[in-house]
Order: structure tokens, then C-alpha cells, then sequence
């Protein structure tokens, strides 16, 4: 059956037709739900049509859909939709080995080994699976920057048991003789078990799997014949030619390897793909010694002069050894410690960078020039590269094979191939707090402050709960990381100081348990050390993995080390054991006073190396209000903006923020965690007399207070829906009023200066844009921001509206009522700023307006940029 493009089978929308064959029809598709091409096969209809088939089909491909590596094609999706039924993969650019060879021969050796081994290793991890592909050959391994790609894994075995050649025969052995490409391109590689109709199994794949590296080497098949008949006895009695023979620079191992995986008896070859990969490593590693001597053999008394050389270089070898062991013996060499500093671009994320798991490279967030981003730095090369397509990352985390890493942006967790490749969306991700990917294939994420953790399958998909949340005892659960078995993980939960820290979890669920109080994550690296902060000091412990305690003293492993108060702490561990952190010392800030023009005008308050968030300026316009952290506890301060100075507004052990003025300045409302969850809270703004909670349950932020003083603006973080907005109101029943509650991210809102009008921001279209709709009510928006947009703030008369764009420009946008409508303008730049667009940051704007038109925005100074980051080689505990 064929599509049309435009057509849809459930999310996916058919874009062209790639390709037919006896396994169905290959369309390009556009996954609408996740922004993200993807590649559908729609099966033949003698495949769906019996029931058998079908019901092994959907069992085979739930299987492949948790089977989760760089070198196999994942299945995404399967389903069925008006009498069509289809499987969704990833879509894949590149071309065929078969089409590779056919233009241009026998691969380099190098690359056909490097091929090999990604081959090998793919089918090891599916046959661990207990999967087996049964149709291997160069026109299912596809090339692509990344390396190769296996395709229709598992989907070869669908006919019932018995039937002679396995799917791929059944479906072409009725074509004519002169279709014998479709014929033959599958019988050159099958094993001699599976020609004759027997049980097949893993080793029948590593028969095949010797055939394509023989090609691969060679050029040539390893069985060749002129009619499908001549081919079978090909594979059945003959032995290949000797690779050497048609290639003489083939390693004699390699030589070897592929004929022990082409022996006819299964019990004659190699019994796993693992064993062939291993081989296949060696040989790459290994000197090419072998390749040298039988380049040489031709040359008649050359051979003799290698050989000579060889001994004499052998005896050499020998006698020198044996002092030199002596030595060693006497004067053991130790590894000594070392620390380097690595230097990164600007950055607003100081503290977003991972090591990779075999700690040669180094991913971070900086935004240098152009927007934030993710980079890459090889720890062999003295500069980074950013990755294409990656604006707006923040919290990268590697995949366990140190080929892809994870990160978040626009609300969406994503992942992205170093090798090249745009990234991939893999799910929602509201308020993303850390991510972990482990050596199965799962990844496991943190949203919003009132969340347990997520798993998906590295592939992409629906999230599902990991853990579960007690609010009273905790407010979230964020920055997990995996342990080395895969199934158990670590992950920080903040509270109450008796029931914040580390905790051990299972993917097989339970009850997690505590393992210590900390500051931040903690993570583990073999044979037993966990790394996490307290008080600024970056320490290590044993952990005993099969008890969940810890054991001994903590050492110190670097003193200070920057972190934050909600978990995030600056540091990172790689599990070949080397180590990477960032001091405490950061960019200075400076809350600056601009016209319209950008033209500074004035300064606020001294430079601070503290955050200075969400600046508020009161009615009277003598004092702001921000957020600042303060060895370790983050409070609301005052700036005193005519006799300058700073004294704080609260001093409790909780973290406090977002402070919002009263429309008559006497009172000041808040954030605060004071009884181990997000609660809103009143304080005269003389800081004297105590809180009064006015607001609790989920995580609810304070954004602003209406003019005729009736209500207050505020963020609750719902577990299921993420951000959304409420109105409380400050006069009569406090029953709070829906503003804007979808499955998106509404943040950052502001009232009007009449009241009338909200405007936020929302990531509902895939991106950030401002919005605003009338209040009261939820519906009636209209978008103001049309090339992405967040932080909007109103001029006081109501009449313009500014934003932050995506490149940190403060932007300007004219609006005007119209009845019940509001006319706006095209937006308008009015100059470049140097404030972070932080899309996950949950503080309210990074700049206020003041009532004579000038703007108080939070900015790094020129001279200031993050410290570097220091690696540490060869760490050892101390005594």
C-alpha cells in the first residue's frame, strides 16, 4: 500500500516514499508530537494479515524498542491505523554498505575493522537480549557519520518455525531467477544451518557477520555462484579463499578471525559476538607485524632480512628486559596526582558540564559569542567546539558509551551524537533537574521541584514514574546518577535538614534509602567512592553498594567548590576516575541602571559575586528587592538605592526568593522553604514581625502583585502539568483563580498596570514566546513574541511590553486595547544586553522597569567570567 506525503498514520506525517522491499515500504515521516523525523515501514499485507505474524511482529518489536544502543536502529513506535500496519524507526542519513561497496570496493583496513567492531558489538548486546537478527547483510548496515547503523534487527524471524531461509528467503524465493539480486543479496549470507532449514541461533549471525567482514576486507564475496542452487553449495561444502590471498595486507588474525566465524559446524565457531569484538580490538591495538611480513614475503630474500631483524630485535628485547624489571621491582612508579585548569567560554550555567564516563572529554554550557549552547572539549586538544542545534542546553549528562550526551532545552529532554547530527527530542521535561543514562538504555530525568524522577528508554517515549514523592517529607527528587550495575541509582531530594541528601534507589523499585545529608547529588565511581559536597568542601566516601552504607571518614577532595541550594553541585566524576569541579569563585554581577538606548546611566549596589536574582524595585522606587546566596543560605535582601548598602530581609535556614513589593511597599510577599516545601509567605517590608504563611501545598513562587492591590501573580508546580499560573486573592476568601494551566510551561507572569491583562511566557509552540491574555480568565491569548521570547515586564502606563529574546536583545513591543482585544506591534530591538536567558531558572525576570522608562537589568561585568575547571588525574585518598 502507498502513501501520499502528507499523509498521517497517528502522530506521524508521511513526507516520501525511501524505499520498497520484500518487507514492506519505507516512507521519511515527521514525528508532529516530538519534533522529529523519523523513518516508517509499512508492513506487507502477508505479514499483517495473519494473525500469527502479526501478534510475533508486536512482540519482537517491543523487545528491539527497549533494546537500546549506538549501533542498532531503535524502533520508536508500532501501530496500527486503518488497516495499516506500521513500524516507526529512527530516520537515518547515510548510504548503505551495500551501496558502498558497489561504488567503490573493498573498505580501507582500518575502517572495515572499525565497522567490524561496531557490528560486533551491536549484535553482542542484542544477542544478551536474546535477539537474533537472521538477516545479516550490507544492505541492512547503513554508514552514517556516527558509524554504522543495523537495520530490521530481529524482524527476519516472523514465519513459523521450519521454513526453509528465514523471512527474507520466503519473501523473494518466488521472484524470478533475474530478480537475483533480491535472491542472492540474502543467500550469500546466511549460514549453512539456515539454508538447510534448521534451528538458528546467535552463532548463525556470527556466520553471517564473517561474510560481511570478508566483503568488507576484500571486496569480493566469500561464496560466490551464478544461480541461488550454486550459492547454497557454495555455503554448505566450500571453504572461501584465504583473505590474504585477494588482499595481502590483511592481518594473518583477522584472517583467522573471519574463517573460525564462517566454520560450517556452529559448535566450530566463535560462540559469542562479544569474543569476536574483543579479537577484533586486538588486532587494532596490536602492531601490525603481521601485515608487514606478508608484504614482504613477496620479495624472495627480503624475508629473510625480516626475519633476521625480527630475532635479533627479539634477543634485544629480552636482554634489556631483564634490568629493566629489576629496576621496576626496586623502584615502583606511581601515578602521581595532578590538577589542570581548563578554561571555557563565556557561560551563565557555571555549573552545567559532565565528563564523559571514560574521561576524555569534557561537555559544558557556555554561551561565548552567540547563544547558550553545548560544547565539547577532547582533553586531547586545547580548544572546544560547540554542537549545532543545542541553544538553550543546560544540564548535559553523557550516555554510558561516551558517544552521545543528554541535556535539556525548551522544556524538552534531548540528546545529541558527538560524532555529528542534529538532536533528537526525546520527551517532555518541564523544569529538567539532572539526567542519567545507563548501559541498558534507560534515562532517567527530574523535572519540577515537586517530582519524582522519570525513566525512558534512551530511544524517546512516553515518561513513567521511578520513584515516588512524599511532600511532607521532601519537595522533588533531581540529579540522579547510575550506578555501575545499571539498575540502581543515586539521586538528591532537598527538605527538612533530617530528610534531605543522598538517596539509593532501584529500578526495580522499593523504598529508596537515605545514605547521608548533603548539599548536592552524589556520585560513585569504583571500587566504592561516592563524591558529594557539604558546606562547600567537595568530599568522598566509601559506599558499600550491597549494604547502602557508608563507611569511614570522608576525605577531602577540593575546598571550595561552587554548588547550588537546590542540589546542583560543581563537579563531576568519569568512571575511569577522573574528577572535574569549578571553585567557588564565579562572574561578579552588577545591577545596572540603562536608558532605552543601552546607554548606561547609573549603578546599583556594588558588584556582587552573588546571583542577584529578580530584581524588584519598590513603589517608592528607594529600595530593590533580589535574591542572593550567602555562604550557603539564600535569603531576600534589601538595596538601599539612595544611601546604598544591603541588609537582609530574612535570615531563616531555608531558601527564600522571588520577592514581590505591595502595590503600597508596607509588605513584601515570598517563597520560602522554612517547613520543607515551597509556601508562599507576607512580611512588612520594615523586616520587622514574623512571617505568616499565607499559601502552601506543591511549590508556589510568587511573580507579582496587582496594582489595586486584589491579587497576587504566582507559579505552582503541579507534578503532572509542570508550570502553571494562579491569582490568589488578598482580599476576602483566599480561593486561589486560574490563569493558565496546560500540559506547557507558563512562567514569568505579570499583571498590567490596570489589571486587566497577564502577560507570561510559554513554551507551548517549542520554544519560549511571550503571551497575553485578558484577566480575569484562562483563554484568549494572543502571542506578542514572534521569533521566541521570555521575562516579559509591562511599562507602567500599560502601553508597551518588553521581553528578553533568544540572543539576550531587550525587546519592545507597542500594545493598545480594543475592547476586549489587544492590538501589538511587530517587535522592536532596542539593545543588546548581557543577561542570561535562563529558560529552567525558577526566579521570576532578570530586570525590572522603572516609572520613568529606565531599566535595572542584573549583568556580569566586562572583566568578570566564570573560573576554570579543574581537572584531577590520578586522584588517591589522602590519610
Amino acid at each position: 500500500m502507498s502513501l501520499a506525503p502528507g499523509a498521517r498514520l497517528g502522530p506521524y506525517e508521511v513526507l516520501a516514499p525511501v524505499g520498497a522491499g520484500g518487507m514492506g515500504e519505507v516512507y521519511k515521516a515527521q514525528d508532529r508530537r516530538l519534533d522529529r523525523p523519523v523513518a516508517i515501514k509499512v508492513l506487507p499485507a502477508h505479514v499483517a494479515s495473519d494473525p500469527e505474524r502479526k501478534q510475533r511482529f508486536e512482540r519482537e518489536a517491543k523487545t528491539l524498542a527497549a533494546l537500546s544502543h549506538p549501533h542498532i536502529c531503535p524502533v520508536f513506535d508500532v501501530g496500527q491505523q486503518n488497516g495499516v500496519d506500521f513500524l516507526v524507526m529512527e530516520y537515518l542519513e547515510g548510504e548503505t554498505l551495500a551501496q558502498r561497496l558497489t561504488s567503490k570496493g573493498a573498505l580501507p583496513l582500518d575502517q572495515a575493522l572499525q565497522y567490524a567492531i561496531q557490528i560486533a558489538d551491536a549484535l553482542d548486546k542484542a544477542h544478551r537480549k536474546g535477539i537474533v537478527h537472521r538477516d545479516l547483510k550490507p544492505s541492512n548496515v547503513m554508514l552514517t557519520k556516527q558509524g554504522v547503523k543495523l537495520l530490521d534487527f530481529g524482524l527476519a524471524k516472523l514465519q513459523p518455525a521450519g521454513a526453509v531461509g528465514g523471512m527474507s528467503l520466503a519473501a523473494t524465493v518466488s521472484s524470478p531467477l533475474t530478480g537475483e539480486g533480491a535472491i542472492l543479496g540474502t543467500l550469500h549470507y546466511m549460514a549453512p544451518e539456515q539454508v538447510e532449514g534448521k534451528e538458528t541461533d546467535a552463532r548463525s549471525d556470527i556466520f553471517s557477520f564473517g561474510a560481511l567482514v570478508y566483503e568488507m576486507a576484500t571486496g569480493k564475496r566469500a561464496f560466490e555462484g551464478k544461480s541461488a542452487a550454486s550459492v547454497m553449495a557454495a555455503i554448505l561444502d566450500r571453504e572461501p579463499p584465504k583473505m590474504s590471498s585477494l588482499q595481502p595486507l590483511t592481518p594473518p588474525a583477522l584472517d583467522h578471525v573471519v574463517s573460525r566465524c564462517l566454520a560450517k559446524d556452529p559448535d566450530e565457531r566463535w560462540q559469542a559476538a562479544g569474543d569476536v569484538m574483543r579479537e577484533l580490538r586486538w588486532i587494532t591495538e596490536a602492531p601490525r607485524a603481521g601485515a608487514t611480513i606478508a608484504a614482504t614475503a613477496r620479495h624472495g630474500s627480503r624475508e629473510r632480512v625480516a626475519w633476521t631483524l625480527l630475532a635479533t630485535a627479539g634477543l634485544m628485547i629480552v636482554a634489556l628486559s631483564i634490568p629493566a624489571t629489576l629496576y621496576l621491582r626496586e623502584r615502583p612508579v606511581a601515578n602521581p596526582e595532578m590538577r589542570l585548569e581548563i578554561t571555557t567560554p563565556a557561560t551563565s550555567s557555571p555549573l552545567h558540564f559532565a565528563l564523559s564516563p571514560d574521561g576524555l572529554r569534557l561537555a559544558f554550557v557556555a554561551s561565548g559569542d552567540g547563544p547558550q549552547r553545548l560544547w565539547v572539549r577532547s582533553l586531547d586538544n586545547v580548544t572546544a567546539q560547540p554542537l549545532p542545534g543545542t541553544e538553550g542546553a543546560e544540564y548535559p549528562f553523557w550516555s554510558p558509551d561516551s558517544r552521545s550526551i543528554g541535556f535539556s532545552s525548551s522544556g524538552k529532554v534531548r540528546r545529541v551524537d558527538i560524532g555529528g547530527g542534529p538532536p533528537q527530542t526525546l520527551a517532555d521535561a518541564p523544569a529538567f533537574r539532572g539526567g542519567a543514562w545507563s548501559r541498558d538504555g534507560t534515562i532517567l530525568f527530574a523535572t519540577t521541584a515537586a517530582s519524582p524522577l522519570w525513566r525512558i528508554p534512551a530511544t524517546g517515549g512516553e515518561p513513567v514514574p521511578a520513584t515516588t514523592i512524599d511532600p511532607p517529607r521532601y519537595y522533588g527528587h533531581r540529579y540522579p546518577q547510575f550506578l555501575p550495575d545499571g539498575r540502581h541509582f543515586l539521586f538528591f531530594a532537598g527538605g527538612s535538614s533530617d530528610r534531605r541528601g543522598i538517596y539509593l534507589g532501584s529500578l526495580e523499585g522499593g523504598e529508596p534509602k537515605r545514605l547521608t545529608d548533603a548539599d548536592t547529588f552524589g556520585a560513585y565511581v569504583e571500587p566504592g567512592a561516592l563524591f558529594f559536597m557539604r558546606q562547600g568542601a567537595l568530599l568522598a566516601r566509601h559506599l558499600d553498594v550491597a549494604a547502602g552504607i557508608l563507611t569511614g571518614d570522608p576525605l577531602t577532595v577540593a575546598d571550595p567548590v561552587s554548588y547550588e541550594s537546590f542540589g546542583l553541585g560543581g563537579f563531576s566524576v568519569s568512571a575511569s576516575g577522573r574528577l572535574a569541579y569549578r571553585t567557588s569563585a564565579s562572574e561578579r554581577r552588577q545591577l545596572t541602571w540603562l536608558d532605552r538606548t543601552g546607554r548606561m546611566v547609573g549603578m546599583a549596589g556594588e558588584p556582587d559575586a552573588n546571583d542577584l536574582l529578580g530584581p524588584e524595585l519598590s513603589p517608592d522606587a528607594r529600595s530593590v528587592a533580589v535574591t542572593r546566596t550567602v555562604q550557603s543560605n539564600t535569603d531576600i535582601w534589601l538595596l538601599d538605592l539612595l544611601r546604598g548598602g544591603a541588609t537582609p530581609f530574612t535570615r531563616d535556614p531555608g531558601i527564600d526568593g522571588s520577592p514581590i513589593w505591595s502595590p503600597d511597599g508596607a509588605r513584601i510577599a515570598f517563597f520560602s522553604t522554612l517547613k520543607g516545601t515551597f509556601d508562599l509567605y507576607l512580611k512588612p517590608s520594615s523586616g520587622g514581625g514574623e512571617e505568616a504563611l499565607i499559601e502552601s501545598s506543591n511549590v508556589k513562587l510568587p511573580l507579582d502583585w496587582s496594582h489595586d492591590g486584589r491579587f497576587l501573580l504566582y507559579i505552582e508546580i503541579a507534578p503532572k502539568t509542570g508550570y502553571d499560573l494562579w491569582a490568589l486573592p488578598m482580599v476576602g476568601e483566599r480561593k486561589p483563580v486560574l490563569v493558565a494551566n496546560t500540559p506547557y510551561e507558563e512562567r514569568n507572569g505579570q499583571f498590567s498596570s490596570d489589571g486587566r491583562w497577564v502577560a507570561y511566557q510559554s513554551n507551548e509552540s517549542g520554544r519560549f514566546e511571550v503571551y497575553v491574555q485578558p484577566f480575569p480568565g484562562t483563554g484568549g491569548k494572543q502571542q506578542i513574541s514572534i521569533a521566541g521570547g521570555e521575562q516579559p515586564r509591562w511599562r507602567v502606563d500599560g502601553k508597551e511590553l518588553f521581553f528578553l529574546a533568544p540572543d539576550s536583545k531587550l525587546m519592545a513591543v507597542t500594545v493598545q486595547a480594543s475592547g476586549g482585544k489587544l492590538d501589538a506591534d511587530s517587535p522592536v530591538a532596542l539593545f543588546q544586553t548581557r543577561t542570561p536567558v535562563s529558560s529552567s531558572a525558577i526566579f521570576k525576570a532578570q530586570y525590572a522597569v522603572s516609572r520613568d522608562g529606565r531599566f535595572l537589568i542584573n549583568m556580569p561585568l566586562e572583566d568578570s567570567n566564570a573560573a576554570p575547571i579543574t581537572l584531577i588525574l590520578n586522584w588517591k585518598p589522602r590519610p
